[in-house]
């Protein structure tokens, strides 16, 4: 990315376009998920606007344009995550499954792997989802740990030219799929022989070997489709395997670096919305005085508070998804920042807005309360901040030789 701090004409289109998207299916979905108490129920809404954004090529634009989709770099990714998690971050994470699940088959694939497991996601109509199977029921947070550790319980055992996958997971949207019998592509965390590796399972090898053992009730995020699932003798040929056995650990801490830094956006939408239900209520309530209660210096003080912490996030979440999806040597620590910075800032800003309120941002009815739910979620989900992200600062910040300024590129 060139130093340029405004979008460009095509970036400006695309702004235009997820915008009108958002509002013409978006914001009547969150308001229907909302009315839903049902989970599973809840999460089946998505699938019209889903099969919309699928017909209209928004779902290419989740996969790398040298892989045949429309995603031409981070800071296009950031423009279209805001615009549709503003309404609905939801339906964006269910959508966004390619970005994670895909990330090492662009890595290591084969030719012929590549062109398998990307194409349910170049398709015109339908509506294709992926899932990265990593979190598992006991913690993740150490799933490369060797012996006597846990580590990863998900087994894949040779029997022939296949493996027999069996273990639980959690968390990743879409594990079950639309219908209970998997997504079209799932990227499996497993323990094989050679170690933590890889291995890409298509609908045809799941479909009837997946129990769904609960579908999750969450206070945000609400309309994502989050279940715990047990995987029963799934039989994937050994040549869906990606890379060399052993390889699995690196693969997928690469394949979080997008979504991490995806998380300073998602942040970022929740905590626009909420400025302007505060911002509103600002310039528009007087609670019983004689002026609108933003001519309340300590009212005015926090407003501009929040507005000077969204704008900085958003900058760092463009550098970040701008560095992880180009390749950048920075892009891990770029993605850390923002997912860790990011999230916990959304949180931050989001209680501080629901002060501007008062009591009343306390009610179900009134929208903050919502926001904040989902930013509670973006410090723990794509890796704890706590039991992942920091660690991985930790680790770079203890590396011989790290450099200070090199990812600013003022080394």
């Amino acid at each position: 990315m060139s130093v340029s701090f405004s979008l460009s004409p095509e970036q400006e289109q695309l702004k235009k376009a997820a915008r009108a998207f958002a509002e013409a299916h978006l914001r009547d979905l969150a308001a229907a998920v909302r009315a839903e108490p049902d989970p599973a129920r809840r999460a089946a809404l998505a699938r019209p606007a889903f099969e919309r954004a699928v017909e209209a090529g928004f779902l290419k634009g989740f996969v790398p344009v040298p892989f045949g989709g429309a995603a031409t770099g981070g800071v296009d990714a950031a423009v279209l995550i805001e615009e549709w998690a503003a309404h609905s971050p939801d339906f964006v994470i269910s959508m966004a499954g390619p970005l994670i699940a895909l990330a090492p088959v662009y890595q290591v694939g084969t030719p012929e792997q590549i062109r398998r497991f990307v194409a349910p996601f170049l398709a015109d109509s339908g509506a294709p989802v992926a899932a990265m199977a990593y979190s598992e029921p006991g913690g993740s947070a150490n799933f490369d740990a060797p012996a006597p550790a846990e580590g990863t319980r998900t087994t894949a055992v040779h029997d022939g030219d296949d493996y027999v996958i069996n273990g639980r997971k959690a968390w990743a949207s879409h594990l079950p799929g639309w219908d209970g019998d998997g997504p079209d592509v799932m990227t499996i965390v497993c323990r094989a022989p050679g170690g933590v590796s890889l291995v890409v399972a298509e609908r045809e090898h799941l479909a009837g070997r997946i129990e769904v053992e609960e579908v999750y009730d969450l206070p945000g995020l609400r309309g994502c489709l989050t279940a715990r699932v047990r995987l029963v003798d799934v039989r994937v040929p050994r040549a869906n395997l990606l890379g060399e056995e052993g390889q699995g650990v690196a693969l997928t801490r690469n394949a979080f670096v997008g979504s991490g830094a995806s998380i300073g956006t998602f942040a970022v939408a929740a905590m626009r919305e909420a400025f302007d239900v505060a911002h509103r209520f600002a310039t528009t309530e007087k609670r019983g005085g004689a002026v609108p209660i933003i001519e309340h210096q300590s009212v005015a003080d926090l407003l501009a508070d929040a507005k000077s912490r969204i704008e900085a996030v958003r900058l760092l979440s463009w550098r970040a998804l701008d560095a992880a999806l180009s390749g950048h040597p920075s892009g891990l620590e770029w993605a850390l920042h923002a997912k860790v910075l990011g999230s916990e800032t959304g949180v931050e800003v989001i209680t501080k807005l629901m002060g501007v309120v008062g009591v009343s941002a306390y009610d179900e009815r009134f929208p903050l309360v919502r926001y904040l739910n989902d930013a509670l979620a973006y410090p723990v989900i794509e890796g704890s901040n706590t039991g992942v992200r920091r660690r991985q600062l930790q680790e770079l910040l203890r590396a011989p030789g790290y450099d200070p300024l090199a990812a600013s590129g003022m080394g």
